[in-house]
């Protein structure tokens, strides 16, 4: 069963660091689907068993910050 989580998502500034972040947090083991990623508030969407820690690891590497 594919749980979604909701992250917050801090300094993407254009619709390239969207991009940036849906591929980093597609690259993680355990995602099935990067559902939504949105400059405006700065969230991320994905549906997967995927552990927090490895998405949050995964947006910092690609630059940017997440929390829950």
């Amino acid at each position: 069963m594919s749980d979604t989580i909701q992250l917050t998502v801090n300094g993407m500034t254009c619709k390239h660091c969207v991009a940036a972040v849906e591929k980093a947090l597609a690259a993680v083991d355990g995602v099935d689907e990067v559902i939504r990623v949105t400059l405006e508030p700065g969230s991320a969407t994905v549906k997967g068993n995927a552990p927090t820690e490895a998405l949050i690891a995964a947006v910092k590497e690609a630059g940017y910050k997440a929390s829950l």
